[in-house]
Order: structure tokens, then sequence, then C-alpha cells
């Protein structure tokens, strides 16, 4: 039985064996970066061989080489793996053995690599979240061109035909020659953008009427294709989650611990969370406080505001929300008006932190 560690760079990638028995280094290489016909020649040398490789924005494609050729393959959490494993010298070699042999061991902190399909539907939501800055970007310097000369539109206005208009007829007069080149110019970017980001919506449409989670989550007020697909795409399979703590957890809604001397402090939720996630769980409670006022999510909001804080009330009830998703795609049950099942402990750790 051998364990490879891979530390993977753009450029090459640097493998290092070890045995079963004691951890012992058998061979060493380093190989060009997508010389597949290299890498798996020289791991199949060794039977049985495991391969690992840290979180970084090579793995898919090595990962897809790997389980083509029969090889098991592993991805290690880098930011935990970093938590584990300090050594006072740090470089290729160093990296690679350390992960072999920690795969050997057993002590790699996973990482769940992600489907195909799965990096697909992501790249293709990514996509449009960037437009969509970029749009907001260029809108912003249109606004900055109108403060100028002490003129003001609501920032939501500009990417409609009334604003639009509105800047041709009663703010043209007031712009110099260049400021107007400014604003020709970047109106005919939003436009361009306004157009690419409708012909990214039909995919992405298509894609989640065809999926039958993401018409499970569809059925939340709130969740559209989009959320529901971004949602899919980050979090399934939910299998991979023991329990709904641990969900939320991942989510980025439950808030840090301290524990001490039989005291137990709530602080605020971390930020290195799935900020994906969190964006998603968030902007889809806050969709479905403004349209479902009556609900009980909305209710329990309305209850929370009032004494901790909208901040705070909006986490919380984002975390309730979790808890309720996580419910639904593990017994494939649609959306109802109903609270989700906490324990004591976990209801009362809802209605703290930020």
């Amino acid at each position: 039985m051998y364990y490879a560690g891979i530390d993977a760079h753009a450029k090459y990638l640097r493998i290092a064996v070890v045995n079963k028995v004691g951890g012992e280094i058998v061979a060493e290489k380093q190989i060009a970066s997508r010389d597949t016909v290299a890498l798996i020649e020289f791991l199949a040398r060794y039977e049985g061989i495991e391969v690992v490789v840290e979180t970084c924005p090579f793995w898919p494609w090595i990962q897809q080489v790997l389980e083509g050729a029969g090889i098991p393959f592993h991805l290690a959490h880098s930011r935990e793996l970093r938590a584990i494993a300090h050594h006072p010298q740090k470089n290729d070699k160093v990296d690679a053995r350390l992960l072999a042999r920690m795969l050997g061991a057993r002590l790699i902190p996973p990482a769940w690599p992600r489907s195909r399909q799965q990096r697909e539907w992501l790249r293709l939501l990514r996509h449009r979240v960037s437009l969509v800055r970029q749009r907001t970007q260029v809108a912003n310097r249109i606004h900055s061109q109108l403060h100028q000369q002490g003129l003001s539109l609501p920032r939501e206005q500009l990417l409609r035909q009334s604003g639009q208009q509105w800047l041709k007829t009663d703010a043209w007069p007031n712009l110099d020659p260049e400021q107007r080149r400014i604003v020709r110019t970047h109106l005919r970017l939003i436009r361009w953008l306004s157009q690419t980001i409708r012909g990214l919506d039909r995919p992405i449409r298509t894609a989640a009427e065809k999926n039958a989670d993401v018409e499970l989550l569809r059925s939340i007020t709130g969740v559209g294709p989009f959320w529901g697909l971004m949602l899919v795409a980050e979090l399934l399979p939910i299998t991979r989650f023991p329990n709904a703590a641990k969900f939320v957890s991942y989510c980025g809604l439950a808030p840090r611990t301290s524990s001490s001397g039989g005291h137990t402090h709530y602080g605020s939720v971390p930020k290195e969370a799935n900020r994906w996630v969190r964006w998603a769980i968030v902007s889809a409670t806050a969709t479905h406080v403004q349209r479902l006022p009556e609900g009980r999510l909305a209710q329990s909001y309305e209850r929370l505001k009032d004494r901790i804080g909208w901040k705070k009330a909006r986490i919380a009830t984002a975390r309730r929300l979790a808890y309720a998703i996580y419910a639904m795609l593990k017994t494939h049950t649609p959306w109802r008006e109903m609270e989700p099942v906490h324990r004591e402990d976990e209801l009362q750790q809802a209605h703290v932190g930020c």
C-alpha cells in the first residue's frame, strides 16, 4: 500500500510517494503540469496507491485524470490542513511529503470535491454575479459625474428606461462635454452587460427547472432559480452533513462559541465560512420576509428586530431558514409554514450572534 501527496502548481506537480510501513519516502518526482501520461505512468508503478491533493485551482483536472485511471483521489481542506500541519521548513518537496504521510496516517482533513455538473453550475452563476457587479461599478461612475454637477438619481433608476430618459432630457444640459462622453460610453456598457446577463438567465432557469432539488427549494417564498441552483450546487449531497448543526455551521450562520468554566459565550458568525451559501440564504430570507409578512419566519424576524436590532435578527432568521432547508433536502419535503425542529440549545443560539 502506498500513499502519494501532490503539491500542485500551474506549471508543475511535485509528487512524493511513501509506503504504508513507517511512512518512508520511496519515490519523488516533479512533472510538468498537464503531462497526464507521465503522471499516470509514475503513479501506476505502485500497487494500491492513493493520492491526496490540497484544495487549489488545479485539483479538478487532477481528480478527473486519476479517477479515470482507477486511482483513489482525496481532496484535503487547505485551511484545516495548515492548522494541523506546521513545519519550520516550507517548500514544495516538504509539502508533498507531508500530504503523503498525513494520508497514510488518515489525518487528512477532507474537503468535498464537487461533481463536474456542480462546478459547471457554479461557473455559470458566479459569471453572472461578476457581470452584475461590473454593471454596478459602471453605474456608479455615471452617478459620480451627476454628483459633480449637483444632480442625483436613485441608483436602481439608472438601469431602467425611465432613468436613462431622465439622463437625456433633464441631466444632459447640465453636463460638460467630457462628462456627456463618459456617460454615453457607460450607458453603452450598461446596455451590453444587461443583455449578456439576460442571456445567462436562460441557461440558469433551464438548469433549475430540470433539477428536482432546485424545484424543492423554490417552494420557499424568496428562493428563485438563481438562489435555488446556487444552494444545490454548493450544498449537495446533503448526506455529507451528519446533522443540521454541522450544516448550519457550514452555511456560516452558527455563531462562534467559547466555553470555559461552565460558562458559554456566543459571538458573531465566522467570516471564513462559505460566503456564497450565506449570501444566498440571507438574501432569500430578506425576500421571504418582505413577500410573506404574515409567515412565521417574518413574524419571528419582527419580534427579534425589536429586541436585538435588524442585523442580528436577519442572521437569526436566516439560521432558522437554514435548518428548514436542511430538513427539506434531507426528507425531500417541500416548504411548509412550520418552524424547523430544534434542540433547546439550538433555539437559544438562534437568537444570538450576528
